[in-house]
């Protein structure tokens, strides 16, 4: 079983950056496919970035593209997304999970482990 908890949400202006964490317990994530997804009041939960295990490719949704950057510390077992240029539409509650196998992917379903989540407000 792998354990997640993110953080670093919180209220910021638009413009403004972020930075979440996720940290693992439990397993190592070093073998695990990465991910963050979003979800805003009324909506589907989205994916947002993902990052392979070894953390040689990443992939984007076009919405954050150029603007978000996700990335691991697998000495650390943590995952981060820094988030800059944030806009009033990034406001969701953010979610850090977790693929043991397979490749990566922008499924939801493709994901075993999921942290709590934690909120990010964006005021305009």
């Amino acid at each position: 079983q792998v354990q997640l908890v993110e953080s670093g949400g919180g209220l910021v202006q638009a413009g403004g950056s972020l930075r979440l964490s996720c940290a693992a317990s439990g397993r190592t994530l070093s073998n695990y496919n990465m991910a963050w997804f979003r979800q805003a009041p009324g909506k589907e939960r989205e994916f947002v970035t993902g990052i392979s295990w070894r953390g040689g490719s990443t992939y984007y949704a076009d919405s954050v593209k150029g603007r978000f950057t996700i990335s691991r510390d697998n000495a650390k077992n943590t995952v981060y997304l820094q988030m800059n240029s944030l806009k009033p539409e990034d406001t969701a509650v953010y979610y850090c999970a977790a693929r043991s196998i397979g490749a990566l992917s922008t499924a939801r379903g493709a994901y075993n482990y999921w942290g709590q989540g934690t909120q990010v407000t964006v005021s305009s």
